[in-house]
């Protein structure tokens, strides 16, 4: 299955809605969101919003989004105090491909992946995770400090 682009890279393969670059801006710069979580539309071609979170919410609501059974891409901006006491904001992009999802979809997000993340530049981190434990909120600590 081949993905048309939306946008500059036409040649990289899968596009990103507009709707999803705003959002992703909308998190990194303007404090908008707390995570947006993206699915593959294959009908359209396209990875799509598939829901966003409000600055009010926290880490269990944005991994309670994570469906089960299915693979996704998210991103998560992680807030947190340093031992120094200072506010810091990490990017993290998540690559949702739980163990009991279909195959077909496993090989479609892995092979789209790269040309998603050239669309939205800004993350810190990358986490890959198959299963809850991979995504905890230790996790991100761990990475982020």
């Amino acid at each position: 299955m081949s993905f048309r682009f939306r946008g500059p890279n036409a040649s990289s393969g899968m596009g990103v809605a507009d709707h999803g670059k705003n959002a992703f801006l909308e998190l990194k710069r303007k404090k908008v969101h707390r995570y947006v979580i993206f699915k593959i539309d294959e009908k359209k071609k396209e990875v799509i919003v598939e829901k966003t979170g409000s600055p009010a919410e926290n880490f269990d609501d944005f991994t309670a989004s994570l469906p089960e059974n299915d693979c996704r891409y998210a991103v998560y901006d992680f807030d947190f105090v340093t031992s120094e006491n200072c506010q810091k904001s990490k990017i993290f992009f998540v690559h949702w491909s739980p163990a009991t999802s279909r195959i077909r979809a496993k090989m479609l997000y892995a092979t789209s992946k790269d040309a998603f993340r050239r669309e939205l530049d800004g993350f810190h981190y990358e986490i890959q995770a198959t299963d809850p434990t991979e995504v905890d909120l230790e996790v991100l600590k761990d990475r982020a400090h």
